[in-house]
């Protein structure tokens, strides 16, 4: 019996062995298909990142630029044509004076003989920091401090290279290195801010210096900001961790800032004038409305004139006005006035050149530049055409040539281009992709950055007639680690709504995948005005990176698929602006159109569709989970605006106007909708996030609860509108995943 018994037992004991090793093989089989396993860990630790060259300055006039040493004690002359030090601009080890171990960034005057070091830097808001500025004297090698005070903000050399302004607790002083003097006295936190933007300027006008320096170095102007009357917000703060805010241990702090929700008061803003010689200080008779704007002010090559920019509170007229900061006197210099709102990256590309003004605008349909000449005079259209400028590069006075990027091939693809003075258009980057340019200070040489979706970044440097003169750095070995996890690649397509709306979109499939099958989707989107998440470089992705993430999910057996709805960007100013007075309402008809059509494909299982977006996106996340047609099975909001009336002036009212204009506008939003809201729902939001504040979630998920609707909420402590630090991106991250994994 014992004998039978054993007899059984091993052979019992071999089919299992041999069960084990047949799945074991199988298993095998399957990964070398599926690939090794992607992890998010390993995506958030950057295990996947492709290197980049960063800290280039092209030095003014010259093929030269300078970047600071891996070490962070130098600062180094590179050749753009060899890439072989030139020369060192700084070092530590010769510095007499203070000691300091290394540096964050620098900043050259204009004759080269003086340099700011910029130490121990503290964020502040996306653009504002203080630091501790460091000055050197490159005749005598002293290096000192900048302030006794430290924590300084926008030190910003004169033209001469003998004066620096800068501002501390909203003040504005200038010293000579030796010599400080304080120039304004009124500034005051949340209340008056002096040289620099508040919030809602520096978020949505995207600066964060409102100094200029007259010509001669013998006069400053500024922008001042009273804020008094703007409304305040204010943040709940915990002890937390990475960091850790051991002040708030036992009760939370608060942080308190102003912050102009749409249809509320602005700061007022007006523009001053300071004389060094006569210690004087003067206001500029600018022509402003009581509710406008001041986005931007610029030093020029004449001491009689800095150059104002001006908007109204509607955004659809901007002015620009050359002022006399001696005498406080105003001129018209260019008016431009817009249908329905002037882009915000049309400002950013203005350039105020010695005889010149180089000027984006979209006014013909399309992003094209404009030569006028510097006392205001329009003296050609650059280019023209059916596509957009995306990027400018510079107008060389020298030659006439103007440098600029871009989408002219296709929406989701980028090129670098020159227009000569006779208007011939001439496209100077080779590969087909997205490319992007530094050009060199006398613009002979630029540094390509190209990378496709399927590739990552390679930096080429090429001369001014697109001649390639030597490859600076790829990214192989990223490639080739990449090989093993086998990730299928990303796949462009478009496709025509029910409406007559040709929208294009990318695909990621699984490895293994099988057309006779039917895959479950995740659909993730921005959608906000102007954005594109459909692009041909390695930056494409939920969360870029080459979209590691997204292959992470496809490894779990999801097709990944992102599409670029009305509103966005590349595509002309009527596809972008179908959506002004009325944000959501296209957008979300477009990713339930996405579901809609992808359900028809005979690969997709029409009833597990999911959707997932961050900011903007997580609203048009609950926007198109609500928008009736109940395509979607699941979706995930990271730190949604659920009623525009919670945001900021600026943005909001760019393409809404107030709410007190647009009522029927602004009603259409998440929580109105809140009834129509079908799925399973994750929503996620940091405690601290000063740009979509936690209020959006919390009054929407009252009002979940009110239409008795199940949601999943998390919230995380002391996080800002990125939500990072420590560990916490890896279980954001993983949150999202798994909340598909669960419910699709």
């Amino acid at each position: 019996m014992y004998r039978i018994f054993y007899t059984f037992a091993m052979f019992k004991l071999d089919f299992m062995k041999r069960i084990i090793l047949m799945c074991a093989t199988i298993l095998t089989a399957l990964q070398l298909m599926a690939g090794e396993p992607i992890s998010i860990r390993d995506i958030t630790a950057g295990v996947f990142a492709a290197k980049r060259i960063s800290g280039v300055n092209s030095l003014k006039g010259t093929s030269e630029y300078a970047r600071i040493s891996e070490d962070g004690r130098q600062v180094v002359k590179y050749s753009f044509v060899t890439g072989k030090p030139t020369g060192v601009i700084f070092d530590l080890a010769n510095a007499k004076g203070e000691n300091l171990k290394s540096f964050d960034d620098y900043e050259v005057s204009a004759d080269g003989n003086r340099l700011l070091l910029q130490t121990n830097t503290h964020r502040i808001y996306r653009r504002s920091f203080t630091a501790d500025f460091y000055l050197y004297d490159v005749k005598t090698k002293q290096l000192k401090r900048l302030s006794k005070e430290g924590a300084e903000q926008i030190p910003t050399f004169s033209p001469d290279g003998t004066k620096i302004a800068f501002v501390h607790k909203n003040n504005i002083y200038i010293t000579d290195g030796d010599k400080e003097t304080q120039v304004t006295t009124d500034g005051e936190f949340n209340k008056v801010i002096n040289g620099l933007p508040d919030w809602v300027n520096e978020e949505e006008f995207g600066f964060n210096n409102a100094l200029a320096w007259g010509a001669d170095s013998k006069t400053l102007s500024w922008i001042r900001y009273d804020e008094s009357k703007v409304k305040t917000y204010s943040l709940q703060l915990f002890r937390g961790s990475h960091p850790q805010l051991d002040a708030y241990s036992v009760y939370p702090g608060e942080y308190s800032y102003k912050y102009p929700k749409a249809g509320e008061d602005n700061s007022k803003v007006s523009v001053w004038s300071y004389s060094l010689e006569g210690a004087s200080v003067r206001q500029i008779n600018l022509p402003l409305a009581a509710d406008g704007y001041i986005p931007r002010i610029k030093t020029t090559t004449d001491p009689n004139r800095v150059v104002i920019y001006t908007m109204n509170r509607h955004q659809d007229e901007l002015n620009l006005y050359a002022a006399n900061p001696h005498t406080g006197l105003c001129s018209l210099l260019i008016k431009e006035h817009i249908s329905k709102y002037v882009q915000e990256a049309a400002m950013e590309g203005i350039s105020i050149m010695k005889d010149y003004i180089l000027f984006p605008s979209d006014r013909d349909g399309f992003m094209h530049l404009y030569l006028y000449n510097k006392d205001g005079k329009l003296l050609r259209q650059i280019d023209k055409g059916n596509y957009d400028v995306t990027a400018i590069y510079g107008y060389d006075e020298k030659t006439g040539n103007t440098y600029f990027q871009a989408a002219a091939r296709k929406p989701m693809q980028r090129e670098v281009y020159v227009v000569n003075k006779s208007g011939k258009m001439t496209c100077l980057s080779a590969h087909e992709g997205w490319n992007a340019a530094s050009f060199s200070g006398d613009y002979k040489y630029f540094l390509n950055t190209w990378s496709d979706s399927n590739h990552p970044f390679v930096y080429t440097i090429y001369d001014n007639r697109g001649k390639e003169v030597r490859e600076v750095l790829n990214n192989k070995e990223l490639e080739e680690k990449l090989l093993k996890y086998n990730n299928a690649g990303v796949e462009f397509f478009s496709f025509t709504t029910s409406e007559g709306v040709k929208l294009n979109g990318w695909m990621i499939k699984p490895s293994d995948f099988d057309a006779s099958k039917k895959y479950p989707v995740i659909m993730h989107q921005y959608s906000g005005p102007g954005s594109q998440q459909v692009v041909d470089n390695w930056n494409v992705g939920s969360m870029g990176n080459g979209g590691m993430f997204d292959y992470y999910l496809a490894q779990k057996g999801y097709i990944v698929v992102t599409v670029d709805g009305r509103g966005t960007g590349a595509r002309g100013a009527d596809f972008e602006k179908s959506i002004y007075m009325r944000l959501g309402d296209l957008e979300s008809k477009d990713q339930v159109e996405t579901a809609l059509w992808l359900g028809k494909q005979s690969y997709v299982d029409a009833s597990r569709i999911g959707i997932w977006g961050w900011s903007f996106g997580g609203f048009n996340t609950l926007m198109s989970m609500s928008e009736g047609r109940g395509v979607f099975k699941a979706g995930v909001a990271i730190a949604p605006p659920t009623d525009w009336r919670f945001y900021d002036t600026i943005y909001t009212e760019r393409y809404m106007r107030t709410p007190q204009e647009n009522a029927a506008g602004y009603a259409i939003n998440p929580i109105n909708r809140v009834n129509q809201m079908q799925g399973k729902l994750l929503i996620c939001h940091g405690m601290a996030d000063d740009n979509v504040h936690p209020q959006n979630t919390f009054e929407y998920s009252e009002a979940l609860v009110q239409a008795d609707k199940d949601f999943r909420e998390l919230f995380y402590t002391n996080r800002n509108h990125s939500i990072y630090g420590g560990n916490t991106r890896n279980h954001l991250l993983r949150q999202v995943a798994d909340w598909f994994i669960e419910n699709l």
